[in-house]
């Protein structure tokens, strides 16, 4: 996979992506991240990538000229599966989302600033629009490195465990089980018994039922959710 990312301030990505799993998919040869600098396509002796607004008000506009001569740039380079704009009014990213574009290949992603791009950008350009949430960012660097990350841990041999990944919690529409390790017992507090039995279809019972009990309690609308898709998988029959 190649995930090239275009910022006004790309600094704030060499740190997440020179350590841990992103890190490790790129020294295995199963992905690449490409941060680009949007000053570096812009004009004159200021490298301007923003301007004020048409019609008044607050904030600043990142500008489309050197947005369109980045993209353009990258696109002779290579075929993109996506081009995705990082912004709070996008698609809310969840694990489904991440499973789909793990599938992809190439993906380019731009990162919002400002008072975000303007508007002629997103209609020539971008594909798809992702927000991780209903608060704002300063800009989309941060929503860019989580969202490179859930979808890079997904390809095949990033993780140790190649299992790991499909336990995780919403893979399912359930949050993942509690878990333990040693020691058994701290300060009176014990490791439920089960899981130390050695009986697998038992710890499996065990995990599932607790992996309920504990998407019920916390997240009720995960299992409005689940009996919905039921229901739509049940009506196709």
């Amino acid at each position: 996979m190649h995930i090239d990312i275009i910022s006004v301030v790309p600094g704030l990505l060499e740190g997440p992506f020179a350590h841990s799993i992103l890190k490790r998919a790129e020294e295995k040869g199963l992905a690449k991240i490409q941060l680009h600098n949007l000053r570096d396509f812009a004009t004159g002796k200021q490298k301007q990538v923003d301007d004020y607004a048409f019609g008044g008000g607050a904030g600043m506009v990142m500008m489309i000229e050197p947005i369109a001569r980045c993209i353009e740039t990258l696109r002779r380079e290579r075929v993109y599966d996506e081009i995705i704009y990082m912004t709070p009014d996008g698609a809310t990213f969840d694990q489904p989302m991440a499973n789909a574009l793990s599938l992809k290949q190439n993906l380019l992603i731009l990162c919002g600033h400002y008072k975000g791009v303007d508007e002629r950008v997103r209609e020539r350009y971008i594909t798809k629009e992702i927000s991780i949430g209903d608060f704002v960012l300063s800009g989309g660097e941060l929503a860019a490195a989580v969202v490179a990350d859930a979808i890079i841990r997904l390809i095949p041999g990033v993780l140790n465990d190649e299992t790991s990944a499909l336990t995780d919690s919403f893979q399912d529409d359930l949050l993942a089980p509690p878990v333990y390790t040693r020691p058994s017992e701290f300060e009176g507090m014990k490791v439920p018994e089960v899981l130390l039995s050695g009986h697998e279809a038992k710890i499996n019972e065990w995990r599932f039922e607790a992996s309920v009990r504990r998407t019920r309690e916390r997240r009720p609308d995960l299992m409005e959710k689940s009996s919905q898709s039921t229901g739509d998988h049940e009506s196709t029959k």
